[in-house]
Protein backbone atom coordinates (compact mmCIF):
# COMPACT_ATOMS: atom_id res chain seq x y z
CA UNK A 1 0.00 0.00 0.00
CA UNK A 2 1.20 3.49 -0.82
CA UNK A 3 1.88 5.70 2.16
CA UNK A 4 0.47 9.07 3.06
CA UNK A 5 2.00 12.08 1.34
CA UNK A 6 2.53 15.09 3.60
CA UNK A 7 4.47 18.32 3.32
CA UNK A 8 5.22 21.08 5.80
CA UNK A 9 5.47 24.02 3.45
CA UNK A 10 1.77 24.86 3.90
CA UNK A 11 0.08 24.52 7.23
CA UNK A 12 -3.11 22.49 7.16
CA UNK A 13 -2.47 20.82 3.83
CA UNK A 14 -4.73 17.84 3.16
CA UNK A 15 -3.41 14.27 3.11
CA UNK A 16 -4.58 11.37 0.99
CA UNK A 17 -4.50 7.68 1.77
CA UNK A 18 -6.16 4.57 0.31
CA UNK A 19 -7.68 2.57 3.16
CA UNK A 20 -9.01 -0.99 3.49
CA UNK A 21 -12.36 -0.13 5.11
CA UNK A 22 -13.28 -3.02 7.42
CA UNK A 23 -16.22 -1.15 8.97
CA UNK A 24 -18.28 -2.01 5.90
CA UNK A 25 -18.89 -5.52 4.59
CA UNK A 26 -20.21 -6.09 1.09
CA UNK A 27 -22.65 -8.82 0.05
CA UNK A 28 -19.85 -11.17 -1.03
CA UNK A 29 -18.10 -10.85 2.35
CA UNK A 30 -15.36 -8.53 1.08
CA UNK A 31 -14.44 -5.09 2.44
CA UNK A 32 -14.12 -2.04 0.15
CA UNK A 33 -11.08 0.12 -0.48
CA UNK A 34 -11.77 3.84 -0.06
CA UNK A 35 -9.82 7.04 -0.49
CA UNK A 36 -9.54 8.94 2.77
CA UNK A 37 -8.97 12.69 2.49
CA UNK A 38 -7.97 14.36 5.76
CA UNK A 39 -7.64 18.08 6.50
CA UNK A 40 -7.86 19.88 9.82
CA UNK A 41 -8.91 16.62 11.49
CA UNK A 42 -11.86 16.24 9.14
CA UNK A 43 -12.19 13.20 6.89
CA UNK A 44 -13.98 12.51 3.63
CA UNK A 45 -14.31 8.99 2.24
CA UNK A 46 -14.42 8.31 -1.51
CA UNK A 47 -15.43 4.89 -2.82
CA UNK A 48 -13.03 3.32 -5.33
CA UNK A 49 -15.37 0.49 -6.34
CA UNK A 50 -12.56 -1.95 -5.44
CA UNK A 51 -12.79 -4.57 -2.70
CA UNK A 52 -10.96 -7.59 -1.24
CA UNK A 53 -11.96 -10.62 0.82
CA UNK A 54 -10.49 -10.39 4.35
CA UNK A 55 -8.67 -13.74 3.97
CA UNK A 56 -6.33 -11.98 1.52
CA UNK A 57 -5.66 -8.99 3.78
CA UNK A 58 -2.78 -8.88 6.27
CA UNK A 59 -4.11 -6.61 9.00
CA UNK A 60 -0.79 -6.47 10.85
CA UNK A 61 1.23 -5.34 7.81
CA UNK A 62 -1.66 -3.42 6.23
CA UNK A 63 -1.11 -5.04 2.84
CA UNK A 64 -2.55 -7.60 0.42
CA UNK A 65 -1.30 -11.10 1.18
CA UNK A 66 1.01 -12.88 -1.23
CA UNK A 67 -1.50 -15.74 -1.36
CA UNK A 68 -3.74 -13.53 -3.50
CA UNK A 69 -3.24 -14.58 -7.18
CA UNK A 70 -0.23 -12.61 -8.43
CA UNK A 71 -1.78 -11.31 -11.65
CA UNK A 72 -4.88 -10.04 -9.85
CA UNK A 73 -2.75 -8.70 -7.00
CA UNK A 74 -0.65 -6.61 -9.39
CA UNK A 75 -3.73 -5.23 -11.13
CA UNK A 76 -5.37 -4.32 -7.83
CA UNK A 77 -2.24 -2.62 -6.48
CA UNK A 78 -1.92 -0.61 -9.70
CA UNK A 79 -5.53 0.54 -9.55
CA UNK A 80 -5.24 1.51 -5.88
CA UNK A 81 -2.09 3.51 -6.63
CA UNK A 82 -3.94 5.29 -9.43
CA UNK A 83 -6.75 6.29 -7.07
CA UNK A 84 -4.32 7.69 -4.54
CA UNK A 85 -2.26 9.51 -7.17
CA UNK A 86 -5.38 11.09 -8.68
CA UNK A 87 -6.45 12.70 -5.41
CA UNK A 88 -2.90 13.65 -4.45
CA UNK A 89 -2.67 15.58 -7.71
CA UNK A 90 -5.88 17.42 -6.87
CA UNK A 91 -4.49 18.33 -3.44
CA UNK A 92 -1.30 19.65 -5.09
CA UNK A 93 -3.40 21.62 -7.57
CA UNK A 94 -5.60 23.39 -5.04
CA UNK A 95 -2.60 23.98 -2.75
CA UNK A 96 -0.60 25.62 -5.56
CA UNK A 97 -3.58 27.85 -6.32
CA UNK A 98 -3.21 29.12 -2.72
CA UNK A 99 -6.97 29.15 -2.17
CA UNK A 100 -9.05 28.12 0.83
CA UNK A 101 -10.29 24.57 0.44
CA UNK A 102 -11.68 21.72 2.48
CA UNK A 103 -12.07 17.96 2.03
CA UNK A 104 -15.39 18.45 0.25
CA UNK A 105 -13.96 20.81 -2.36
CA UNK A 106 -11.09 18.39 -3.05
CA UNK A 107 -13.55 15.60 -3.82
CA UNK A 108 -15.60 17.93 -6.03
CA UNK A 109 -12.51 19.05 -7.94
CA UNK A 110 -11.55 15.43 -8.65
CA UNK A 111 -15.02 14.73 -10.05
CA UNK A 112 -14.79 17.88 -12.20
CA UNK A 113 -11.42 16.76 -13.62
CA UNK A 114 -12.79 13.29 -14.35
CA UNK A 115 -15.79 14.74 -16.19
CA UNK A 116 -13.52 17.06 -18.17
CA UNK A 117 -11.37 14.12 -19.27
CA UNK A 118 -14.41 12.12 -20.35
CA UNK A 119 -15.89 15.08 -22.22
CA UNK A 120 -12.98 15.51 -24.64
CA UNK A 121 -13.07 13.05 -27.52
CA UNK A 122 -10.36 12.20 -30.02
CA UNK A 123 -11.71 13.66 -33.26
CA UNK A 124 -13.14 16.75 -31.54
CA UNK A 125 -9.72 17.40 -30.04
CA UNK A 126 -8.01 17.02 -33.42
CA UNK A 127 -10.53 19.50 -34.85
CA UNK A 128 -9.50 22.01 -32.19
CA UNK A 129 -5.83 21.49 -33.06
CA UNK A 130 -6.54 22.07 -36.76
CA UNK A 131 -8.53 25.19 -35.95
CA UNK A 132 -5.66 26.56 -33.88
CA UNK A 133 -3.14 25.84 -36.64
CA UNK A 134 -5.28 27.56 -39.27
CA UNK A 135 -5.60 30.65 -37.06
CA UNK A 136 -1.81 30.64 -36.63
CA UNK A 137 -1.35 30.32 -40.43
CA UNK A 138 0.23 26.89 -39.97
CA UNK A 139 -1.79 25.58 -42.86
CA UNK A 140 0.77 22.99 -43.91
CA UNK A 141 0.61 21.28 -40.53
CA UNK A 142 -3.15 21.73 -40.36
CA UNK A 143 -3.54 19.65 -43.53
CA UNK A 144 -1.54 16.80 -41.98
CA UNK A 145 -3.77 16.78 -38.89
CA UNK A 146 -6.93 17.16 -40.96
CA UNK A 147 -5.95 14.14 -43.05
CA UNK A 148 -5.36 12.17 -39.85
CA UNK A 149 -8.78 13.19 -38.59
CA UNK A 150 -10.54 12.15 -41.80
CA UNK A 151 -8.80 8.76 -41.93
CA UNK A 152 -9.57 8.07 -38.28
CA UNK A 153 -13.20 9.11 -38.69
CA UNK A 154 -13.77 6.58 -41.46
CA UNK A 155 -12.12 3.82 -39.40
CA UNK A 156 -14.06 4.69 -36.22
CA UNK A 157 -17.40 4.77 -38.04
CA UNK A 158 -16.72 1.44 -39.77
CA UNK A 159 -15.26 -0.41 -36.77
CA UNK A 160 -17.05 1.15 -33.79
CA UNK A 161 -20.31 2.32 -35.37
CA UNK A 162 -19.95 5.76 -33.79
CA UNK A 163 -18.76 9.18 -34.93
CA UNK A 164 -16.06 9.68 -32.28
CA UNK A 165 -14.34 7.92 -29.38
CA UNK A 166 -12.83 8.91 -26.04
CA UNK A 167 -9.08 8.86 -25.56
CA UNK A 168 -9.20 5.71 -23.46
CA UNK A 169 -10.24 3.79 -26.60
CA UNK A 170 -6.88 4.53 -28.23
CA UNK A 171 -5.20 1.33 -27.11
CA UNK A 172 -2.52 -0.93 -28.54
CA UNK A 173 -5.31 -3.05 -30.03
CA UNK A 174 -6.85 0.06 -31.64
CA UNK A 175 -3.51 0.93 -33.26
CA UNK A 176 -2.98 -2.54 -34.71
CA UNK A 177 -6.52 -2.65 -36.08
CA UNK A 178 -6.10 0.75 -37.72
CA UNK A 179 -2.74 -0.29 -39.19
CA UNK A 180 -4.34 -3.36 -40.76
CA UNK A 181 -7.17 -1.25 -42.18
CA UNK A 182 -4.73 1.25 -43.70
CA UNK A 183 -2.60 -1.52 -45.22
CA UNK A 184 -5.68 -3.06 -46.86
CA UNK A 185 -6.25 0.29 -48.60
CA UNK A 186 -2.69 0.16 -49.96
CA UNK A 187 -1.01 2.60 -47.55
CA UNK A 188 2.80 2.51 -47.66
CA UNK A 189 5.12 2.45 -44.66
CA UNK A 190 5.82 6.12 -45.29
CA UNK A 191 2.11 6.94 -45.05
CA UNK A 192 1.71 4.76 -41.96
CA UNK A 193 4.67 6.46 -40.33
CA UNK A 194 3.12 9.87 -40.96
CA UNK A 195 -0.32 8.86 -39.68
CA UNK A 196 0.87 7.21 -36.46
CA UNK A 197 3.47 9.87 -35.65
CA UNK A 198 0.76 12.49 -35.96
CA UNK A 199 -1.63 10.43 -33.80
CA UNK A 200 1.13 10.06 -31.23
CA UNK A 201 1.65 13.83 -31.22
CA UNK A 202 -2.09 14.31 -30.63
CA UNK A 203 -2.04 11.95 -27.64
CA UNK A 204 1.08 13.59 -26.20
CA UNK A 205 -0.59 16.98 -26.40
CA UNK A 206 -3.84 15.67 -24.90
CA UNK A 207 -1.98 14.10 -21.97
CA UNK A 208 0.00 17.29 -21.37
CA UNK A 209 -3.25 19.26 -21.24
CA UNK A 210 -4.97 16.78 -18.95
CA UNK A 211 -7.49 15.52 -21.51
CA UNK A 212 -6.09 11.99 -21.68
CA UNK A 213 -4.48 9.64 -19.17
CA UNK A 214 -0.86 8.64 -19.49
CA UNK A 215 -1.82 5.18 -18.19
CA UNK A 216 -3.54 4.38 -21.48
CA UNK A 217 -0.63 5.49 -23.69
CA UNK A 218 -0.36 2.83 -26.45
CA UNK A 219 3.00 3.75 -28.01
CA UNK A 220 6.33 2.19 -27.09
CA UNK A 221 8.73 4.74 -25.61
CA UNK A 222 11.72 2.43 -25.22
CA UNK A 223 12.87 -1.09 -26.12
CA UNK A 224 11.50 -2.46 -22.86
CA UNK A 225 7.93 -1.65 -23.92
CA UNK A 226 7.79 -4.36 -26.57
CA UNK A 227 4.15 -5.06 -25.75
CA UNK A 228 3.15 -1.59 -26.97
CA UNK A 229 2.75 -0.26 -30.51
CA UNK A 230 6.01 0.75 -32.20
CA UNK A 231 5.90 3.67 -34.63
CA UNK A 232 9.60 3.16 -35.37
CA UNK A 233 8.86 0.00 -37.35
CA UNK A 234 7.60 2.21 -40.18
CA UNK A 235 10.92 4.06 -40.42
CA UNK A 236 11.77 4.31 -44.10
CA UNK A 237 14.89 6.44 -43.73
CA UNK A 238 17.20 3.57 -44.74
CA UNK A 239 15.10 2.36 -47.66
CA UNK A 240 16.34 2.93 -51.17
CA UNK A 241 14.79 6.06 -52.68
CA UNK A 242 17.23 6.94 -55.44
CA UNK A 243 17.01 5.51 -58.96
CA UNK A 244 19.76 5.08 -61.53
CA UNK A 245 20.58 7.39 -64.43
CA UNK A 246 19.28 4.68 -66.79
CA UNK A 247 15.87 4.86 -65.13
CA UNK A 248 15.91 8.65 -65.45
CA UNK A 249 16.46 8.14 -69.19
CA UNK A 250 13.51 5.74 -69.30
CA UNK A 251 11.30 8.35 -67.63
CA UNK A 252 12.45 10.91 -70.20
CA UNK A 253 11.56 8.49 -73.01
CA UNK A 254 8.19 7.58 -71.48
CA UNK A 255 5.16 8.62 -73.53
CA UNK A 256 1.83 8.76 -71.65
CA UNK A 257 -1.01 6.65 -72.99
CA UNK A 258 -4.61 6.68 -71.83
CA UNK A 259 -6.18 3.37 -70.79
CA UNK A 260 -9.90 4.26 -70.84
CA UNK A 261 -12.38 2.49 -73.14
CA UNK A 262 -16.07 2.85 -73.80
CA UNK A 263 -18.16 6.03 -73.57
CA UNK A 264 -16.21 9.29 -73.30
CA UNK A 265 -12.95 7.33 -73.60
CA UNK A 266 -11.30 10.10 -75.61
CA UNK A 267 -12.04 12.73 -72.96
CA UNK A 268 -10.88 10.44 -70.17
CA UNK A 269 -7.70 9.49 -72.03
CA UNK A 270 -6.87 13.12 -72.83
CA UNK A 271 -7.22 14.01 -69.14
CA UNK A 272 -5.11 11.01 -68.07
CA UNK A 273 -2.38 11.79 -70.62
CA UNK A 274 -2.29 15.41 -69.44
CA UNK A 275 -1.90 14.31 -65.79
CA UNK A 276 0.79 11.75 -66.59
CA UNK A 277 2.73 14.29 -68.67
CA UNK A 278 2.53 16.83 -65.86
CA UNK A 279 3.76 14.22 -63.34
CA UNK A 280 6.64 13.28 -65.65
CA UNK A 281 7.61 16.94 -66.12
CA UNK A 282 7.44 17.68 -62.40
CA UNK A 283 9.68 14.71 -61.58
CA UNK A 284 12.28 15.53 -64.24
CA UNK A 285 12.28 19.25 -63.44
CA UNK A 286 12.91 18.44 -59.79
CA UNK A 287 15.75 16.10 -60.76
CA UNK A 288 17.41 18.72 -62.98
CA UNK A 289 16.90 21.55 -60.46
CA UNK A 290 18.76 20.08 -57.47
CA UNK A 291 15.81 18.06 -56.15
CA UNK A 292 13.53 21.06 -55.67
CA UNK A 293 10.67 20.26 -53.27
CA UNK A 294 7.17 19.94 -54.77
CA UNK A 295 5.77 22.82 -52.70
CA UNK A 296 8.54 25.15 -53.86
CA UNK A 297 8.18 23.95 -57.46
CA UNK A 298 4.44 24.66 -57.41
CA UNK A 299 5.07 28.23 -56.20
CA UNK A 300 7.68 29.11 -58.83
CA UNK A 301 6.72 32.20 -60.84
CA UNK A 302 8.00 33.38 -64.20
CA UNK A 303 9.73 36.31 -62.49
CA UNK A 304 11.94 33.78 -60.63
CA UNK A 305 13.84 33.05 -63.87
CA UNK A 306 16.79 35.41 -64.33
CA UNK A 307 19.94 35.61 -66.41
CA UNK A 308 23.32 35.84 -64.69
CA UNK A 309 26.48 37.70 -65.82
CA UNK A 310 27.62 34.88 -68.12
CA UNK A 311 24.22 34.46 -69.78
CA UNK A 312 23.13 31.39 -67.82
CA UNK A 313 19.43 31.15 -67.05
CA UNK A 314 18.89 30.66 -63.33
CA UNK A 315 15.96 29.89 -61.08
CA UNK A 316 15.87 31.78 -57.77
CA UNK A 317 13.59 30.73 -54.95
CA UNK A 318 13.23 30.56 -51.17
CA UNK A 319 12.53 27.12 -49.75
CA UNK A 320 9.30 27.38 -47.77
CA UNK A 321 10.25 24.72 -45.22
CA UNK A 322 13.46 26.39 -44.05
CA UNK A 323 13.76 29.86 -45.53
CA UNK A 324 17.00 28.85 -47.29
CA UNK A 325 17.58 30.87 -50.48
CA UNK A 326 18.63 29.13 -53.69
CA UNK A 327 20.00 30.27 -57.03
CA UNK A 328 20.44 27.37 -59.44
CA UNK A 329 21.54 27.10 -63.05
CA UNK A 330 18.77 25.88 -65.34
CA UNK A 331 19.96 23.00 -67.48
CA UNK A 332 18.58 22.53 -70.99
CA UNK A 333 16.10 19.75 -70.04
CA UNK A 334 14.67 21.95 -67.27
CA UNK A 335 14.35 24.91 -69.64
CA UNK A 336 12.58 22.72 -72.20
CA UNK A 337 10.02 21.69 -69.57
CA UNK A 338 9.40 25.32 -68.60
CA UNK A 339 8.93 26.39 -72.20
CA UNK A 340 6.35 23.63 -72.69
CA UNK A 341 4.08 25.44 -70.19
CA UNK A 342 4.73 29.04 -71.23
CA UNK A 343 1.80 29.33 -73.61
CA UNK A 344 -0.55 27.80 -71.03
CA UNK A 345 0.49 29.60 -67.86
CA UNK A 346 2.30 32.85 -68.72
CA UNK A 347 0.10 35.91 -68.22
CA UNK A 348 2.81 38.09 -66.73
CA UNK A 349 5.88 37.87 -64.45
CA UNK A 350 3.76 37.09 -61.38
CA UNK A 351 1.98 34.11 -62.92
CA UNK A 352 2.99 30.61 -61.83
CA UNK A 353 5.21 28.53 -64.13
CA UNK A 354 3.51 25.16 -63.65
CA UNK A 355 -0.24 24.58 -64.12
CA UNK A 356 -0.74 23.84 -60.44
CA UNK A 357 -1.58 27.24 -58.96
CA UNK A 358 -3.42 30.16 -60.51
CA UNK A 359 -3.02 33.74 -59.30
CA UNK A 360 -6.71 34.51 -59.88
CA UNK A 361 -8.07 31.36 -58.25
CA UNK A 362 -5.69 30.53 -55.40
CA UNK A 363 -5.72 33.82 -53.55
CA UNK A 364 -5.31 32.74 -49.90
CA UNK A 365 -2.83 30.61 -48.00
CA UNK A 366 -5.50 28.02 -47.30
CA UNK A 367 -6.54 27.77 -50.96
CA UNK A 368 -2.91 27.51 -52.06
CA UNK A 369 -2.05 24.77 -49.58
CA UNK A 370 -5.22 22.80 -50.28
CA UNK A 371 -4.52 22.90 -54.01
CA UNK A 372 -0.87 21.88 -53.57
CA UNK A 373 -1.87 19.03 -51.28
CA UNK A 374 -4.44 17.75 -53.78
CA UNK A 375 -2.13 17.94 -56.81
CA UNK A 376 0.78 16.36 -54.91
CA UNK A 377 -1.35 13.32 -54.09
CA UNK A 378 -2.45 12.96 -57.72
CA UNK A 379 1.11 13.50 -58.97
CA UNK A 380 2.52 10.74 -56.77
CA UNK A 381 -0.27 8.41 -57.89
CA UNK A 382 0.58 9.13 -61.53
CA UNK A 383 4.31 8.76 -60.89
CA UNK A 384 3.71 5.28 -59.47
CA UNK A 385 1.92 4.43 -62.72
CA UNK A 386 4.92 5.69 -64.70
CA UNK A 387 7.31 3.77 -62.45
CA UNK A 388 5.47 0.50 -62.95
CA UNK A 389 5.38 1.07 -66.70
CA UNK A 390 9.17 1.47 -66.96
CA UNK A 391 9.83 -1.48 -64.65
CA UNK A 392 10.78 0.22 -61.37
CA UNK A 393 10.65 -1.97 -58.27
CA UNK A 394 10.25 0.95 -55.84
CA UNK A 395 7.33 3.41 -55.76
CA UNK A 396 8.17 6.47 -57.84
CA UNK A 397 7.40 9.73 -56.01
CA UNK A 398 8.50 13.35 -56.15
CA UNK A 399 10.81 12.65 -53.22
CA UNK A 400 12.70 10.05 -55.30
CA UNK A 401 13.74 12.87 -57.64
CA UNK A 402 15.49 14.66 -54.78
CA UNK A 403 17.45 11.58 -53.72
CA UNK A 404 18.23 10.61 -57.32
CA UNK A 405 19.71 14.05 -57.99
CA UNK A 406 22.11 13.72 -55.06
CA UNK A 407 23.13 10.16 -55.98
CA UNK A 408 23.68 11.15 -59.62
CA UNK A 409 26.12 13.88 -58.58
CA UNK A 410 27.97 11.53 -56.23
CA UNK A 411 28.24 8.83 -58.92
CA UNK A 412 29.56 11.46 -61.34
CA UNK A 413 32.41 12.18 -58.94
CA UNK A 414 31.20 15.38 -57.30
CA UNK A 415 32.57 15.87 -53.81
CA UNK A 416 30.20 15.64 -50.88
CA UNK A 417 30.78 19.28 -50.05
CA UNK A 418 29.61 20.32 -53.53
CA UNK A 419 26.61 18.00 -53.35
CA UNK A 420 25.81 19.42 -49.95
CA UNK A 421 25.96 22.96 -51.32
CA UNK A 422 23.55 22.14 -54.12
CA UNK A 423 21.35 19.76 -52.16
CA UNK A 424 21.55 21.62 -48.84
CA UNK A 425 20.60 18.44 -46.97
CA UNK A 426 20.13 19.25 -43.30
CA UNK A 427 22.04 22.51 -43.60
CA UNK A 428 19.43 25.11 -44.51
CA UNK A 429 18.56 27.83 -42.06
CA UNK A 430 15.90 30.48 -41.73
CA UNK A 431 18.42 33.27 -42.03
CA UNK A 432 18.66 35.61 -44.98
CA UNK A 433 22.01 34.26 -46.15
CA UNK A 434 21.97 33.16 -49.78
CA UNK A 435 23.09 29.62 -50.50
CA UNK A 436 26.11 30.02 -52.74
CA UNK A 437 24.91 33.08 -54.70
CA UNK A 438 25.09 33.48 -58.48
CA UNK A 439 28.80 32.79 -58.87
CA UNK A 440 28.82 29.22 -57.57
CA UNK A 441 30.68 27.67 -60.48
CA UNK A 442 31.47 24.46 -58.56
CA UNK A 443 27.81 23.63 -58.18
CA UNK A 444 27.08 24.66 -61.79
CA UNK A 445 29.81 22.36 -63.14
CA UNK A 446 28.59 19.51 -60.95
CA UNK A 447 25.03 19.91 -62.20
CA UNK A 448 26.28 19.78 -65.81
CA UNK A 449 27.16 16.14 -65.09
CA UNK A 450 23.42 15.36 -64.97
CA UNK A 451 23.18 15.81 -68.73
Amino acid sequence: MAGTRTTDHKEGKATVKVVYYTHKTLADGSHPFVVRITKNRKNRWISTGLSLHPKYWNEQKKEIRRSYPETERSKLLKKLAEWQEKYEKVVEMVTDMDEQYDVKSIAAKAVENRKQTRKITLLAYIDSIVEGMVKANQTGNSIVYRDLRNQLHKFIVDEYDTSDVSFDKITVKFCYEWENTLRITGATDNTLSNRFRTLRAVLNRAIANGYAKADNYPFARNVAEKHKFSVGKFDTSTQKRAISRDHIRKIEAYQPVGAATGPYAQLKNDAEIERLQRAKDIFLFSFYVAGINFVDLAKLRWRDIQIDDIENQRINYVRQKTGGKFSLKLLEPAMAIIERYRAETYTGPDSYIFPILNVQTHTTVVKINNRIHKVLGQTNTDLKTIGRTIGLTIPLTTYVARHSFAMALIRAGAGKSVVGQAFQHGAESTTNVYVNSFENSDVDRAMDSLL
